[in-house]
């Protein structure tokens, strides 16, 4: 039987203090999340933890919706935390629940 956790909506922010192509470190209950901005004004959050070397992903590089990780350049959707490219299928990172709300941030935490 699946037992569903309600989501706590946390307001971390406003979305505009995240640059295009940038990122935010957010420290939680959970762990660190690092939230995303892309250049066509998305917002994502993951993990900041990369699964290979445990780097953190909120110093990355963002590029369309990926990020690269700063340490050792494994890329991961920030759609859903996989591994693209050339390390496809080696690890993910958790995603976050996000939404924008009045210009704020929000992260769905358990």
């Amino acid at each position: 039987m699946n037992v569903s956790v309600a989501l706590k909506w946390v307001d971390v922010g406003a979305a505009v203090d995240i640059p295009y192509q940038g990122a935010r470190r957010v420290d939680t209950d959970l762990g660190a999340i690092a939230v995303f901005r892309t250049v066509d004004n998305e917002y994502y959050a993951v993990m900041d933890k990369c699964p290979h070397k445990g780097g953190p992903l909120s110093e990355g590089i963002v590029h369309g919706r990926h990020i690269a990780c700063p340490l050792h350049n494994w890329s991961f959707s920030l759609e859903n935390g996989e591994a693209v490219g050339a390390d496809a299928g080696k690890g993910c990172t958790p995603t976050v629940p996000l939404k924008i709300e009045d210009d704020r941030i929000l992260l769905g935490l358990r």
